[in-house]
């Protein structure tokens, strides 16, 4: 088994290094009988991200899409040419859990699956109204079945990430159309509190309408009371 793990980054030099330390501790928690190759596929950046990436050793490759449906797809076929049969994504603004890929590898051992939709944890509420923290509790459901669906911790088999057709060219709610690509077809779709990831509290969204631009929304609303 071989597991590619696809990382888009725009202009995320300020958390690319603590994304990919996090992803390769993940990494050495596998038995020798997995491997797993980690990509960063690089969106217009204009930061240091590129140098962070190479200092960490980690492939990479770099595109002017300005789409993160199209960079996501451009690394997921390029790491199942490389012989993945297994995807994990998660962003460049995150950090994995050290027992990211192993519990990923208890789901599909408990039983068959072709997509895992983990949860995400949030890094930080200091700089966020009380009333923001306790509306986005009150929202999420962290436990096994829930129905939140993250690209930040989104995994699923090669096989039938190609018989979908992919992420489509979409800039944002690129995984939530995947999910429902996978439920038409009948993919078997464990949603898992055990896979987490920590996930970045910014207001500022690399992505229209993505995890940030969802906590701002909530915040907003209450600054404005």
């Amino acid at each position: 088994m071989k597991i590619g793990i696809v990382i888009p980054a725009h202009n995320e030099a300020m958390t690319m290094t603590n994304c990919l330390t996090s992803v390769q501790t993940a990494m050495t928690q596998l038995p020798p009988t997995i491997t797993a190759y980690p990509l960063v596929v690089l969106d217009s950046c204009t930061d240091e991200t590129l140098a962070l990436v190479k200092a960490a050793g980690v492939d990479y490759l770099c595109c002017h899409y300005h789409c993160v449906g199209r960079v996501r797809d451009m690394g997921i076929r390029h790491a199942i040419k490389k012989g993945a049969t297994w995807i994990a994504c998660t962003d460049a603004d995150s950090i994995v859990t050290v027992d990211w890929l192993i519990q990923q590898i208890v789901h599909m051992t408990q039983q068959p699956t072709d997509m895992i939709c983990g949860v995400v944890s949030v890094d930080s509420w200091a700089h966020l109204a009380p009333q923001t923290r306790q509306d986005y509790i009150n929202h999420y459901q962290d436990s096994m079945g829930h129905r939140h669906i993250h690209g930040a911790n989104l995994m699923f088999s090669s096989e039938a990430y190609l018989t979908v057709g992919g992420f489509a060219p979409l800039p944002c709610h690129e995984d939530v159309d995947l999910v429902k690509k996978f439920e038409a077809q009948g993919y078997a779709i464990t949603w898992s509190n055990q896979v987490r990831v920590i996930t970045s509290s910014r207001l500022e969204a690399r992505a229209a309408e993505g995890f940030a631009a969802f906590l701002a929304n909530l915040e907003k609303s209450h600054l404005s009371e």
